[in-house]
């Protein structure tokens, strides 16, 4: 049961990750990602797919830019961690 709850902890970790690098690095490209963050290519492009998807980049002719939703998300990040920990620790008392 918590295995795939795990997994998606990971998989948002890596989006979270690559979407910081957008925002530090911006424009920039599946290569250069996949260099900083060690995370492989593959990774990274589907990554980058559901990070445009949601919104929070957008694609320019040098590589991946973030937006205004990008930015606000990783400002809100950590409140919205808490939240979720503050819940996973109420689940274990229960």
């Amino acid at each position: 049961m918590f295995a795939k709850l795990e997994q998606e902890i990971q998989r948002l970790r890596r989006h979270t990750a690559i979407l910081k690098l957008v925002i530090t690095h911006e424009p920039i490209g599946i290569i250069k990602i996949s260099e900083l963050s060690g995370f492989p290519q593959h990774q990274v492009r589907y990554s980058l797919r559901l990070l445009e998807q949601k919104n929070l980049i957008k694609p320019s002719s040098e590589g991946a830019i973030a937006t205004a939703k990008g930015r606000k998300f990783v400002k809100t990040l950590k409140k919205k961690v808490e939240s979720l920990r503050r819940n996973l620790l109420h689940l274990g008392m229960s």
